[in-house]
């Protein structure tokens, strides 16, 4: 039985991951592993905050490991963080950890040569995808995801706060990839397959921030069932 973390970043892709992994024989997950951005309290990049990732691993039934960061982040201090949450994941047992890239060669062979010899092995069940088939599939099978951050630079403002759905990929331009691979847009999963209930979410503000356009997200008093 293969012992494996789930990197886990809030967003559509790693929910979709998880369901993967679960279809997958002789794979247990045994938590959700979430870098944290120190100063703001919410997920790094994504930029979701803490109650709504508690609420999704509670909603995934699987342990969250939160792993802080500074802000800003030097590469030597990520690094440092994660070899710490690396060995503890191999202290108790962990054999792999997955990912959901899907393309990007360099961000692959970068984790692959961080745990090289870390007795932590890499697994990266999404690589090759095709990325619109990928993210119609999802849409089809009832992930439901909301965008929460949108590079200006390569999508329009508008689209943060929008739910990832049919309607948001017809529109999207040519030149973005459907799954936000190259960093586009980030989202948030609250529904889906995966999850042994929906999250209840409302948007908020919508603000511009260190070149990045972030639209807020918090939890809804009443359940959705």
């Amino acid at each position: 039985m293969v012992k494996c973390l789930v990197s886990w970043s809030s967003g559509k892709d790693s929910a979709w991951l998880v369901h993967v992994l679960r279809s997958m024989e002789d794979i247990e997950i045994g938590g959700l592993l979430t870098t944290i951005n120190e100063a703001a309290q919410r997920v790094a990049m994504h930029a979701v905050r803490l109650d709504l990732l508690e609420a999704q691993a509670d909603a995934l039934c699987l342990p969250l490991w939160k792993v802080p960061i500074p802000f800003p982040c030097a590469n030597e201090a990520y690094e440092r963080a994660m070899s710490d949450a690396v060995a503890r994941a191999v202290s108790e047992g962990f054999t792999h950890v997955a990912f959901g890239d899907l393309f990007l060669e360099d961000v692959r062979r970068y984790r692959e040569e961080r745990l090289a010899g870390t007795g932590l092995m890499p697994l990266f069940p999404l690589f090759g995808s095709d990325t619109a088939a990928l993210a119609r599939r999802m849409v089809a099978s009832g992930l439901a995801a909301r965008i929460t951050c949108v590079n200006p630079a390569a999508l329009d403002r508008r689209f943060a706060g929008r739910d990832f759905d049919a309607a948001l990929l017809a529109e999207l331009p040519p030149a973005v990839d459907p799954c936000g691979e190259r960093g586009e847009f980030h989202s948030f999963a609250y529904a889906g397959p995966m999850f042994r209930k929906s999250i209840p979410i409302q948007s908020g503000a919508v603000v511009e921030r260190d070149g990045f356009v972030f639209a807020d997200l918090s939890l809804t008093e009443a359940p959705v069932i």
